[in-house]
């Protein structure tokens, strides 16, 4: 067997007024969105550039090109349908993804269910194969002085068909039975 691989990626865009702030998927009504040729979701962003690294697709502009006009406007959740594919048709399918969304504002508690879910829905994985976490940087840098927001992403891959046979074990003795 293959063995798994593991692919990381980083996304950044800038606030852009009059735009949707769609983030892991998600519209966030009342926030300000992300500048970008699509619809400037950071965290799905960061995650097709883990999934394509991972299984030695290059990255997110080599597949979705910003002058390129089927990728004008479209949806992050479209590009981890079809970043899941790429993978699926090189051999590979996602076991899991872990994604941190660094920013100042929105807050995300109150969308991280959400969140997991639309990205386990565009990569067709279980919800409990997705990680959502936020932080701040404590207002240091661009995303403390509220420009933008940046999202990284870890992804691991398992050879097709071979996602269901991979079993996680804890560290150290099993428990005794009393």
């Amino acid at each position: 067997m293959t063995a798994p691989r593991v692919g990381c990626g980083l996304d950044v865009h800038p606030f852009e007024q009059g735009r949707e702030c769609w983030l892991g998927g998600i519209l966030l009504e009342d926030e300000t969105g992300l500048a970008g040729h699509s619809d400037g979701d950071v965290a799905a962003h960061a995650i097709c550039d883990a999934v394509l690294g991972a299984a030695g697709l290059g990255d997110i502009g080599e597949h979705f090109p910003p002058g390129d006009p089927q990728w004008k406007g479209v949806s992050g959740v479209r590009m981890l349908q079809e970043t899941a594919r790429l993978a699926r048709a090189a051999g590979w399918e996602v076991a899991n993804a872990d994604l941190t969304v660094v920013c100042e504002r929105p807050r995300l508690s109150p969308h991280r269910a959400a969140m997991t879910a639309a990205i386990a829905g565009g990569l067709a994985v279980a919800v409990e194969a997705v990680s959502v976490k936020g932080t701040t940087t404590d207002r240091l840098g661009f995303v403390g002085r509220g420009e933008g927001i940046a999202a990284m992403a870890v992804a691991l891959l398992v050879p097709a068909g071979k996602r269901a046979q991979l079993v996680w074990r804890r560290r150290g003795p099993s428990p005794q039975k009393r």
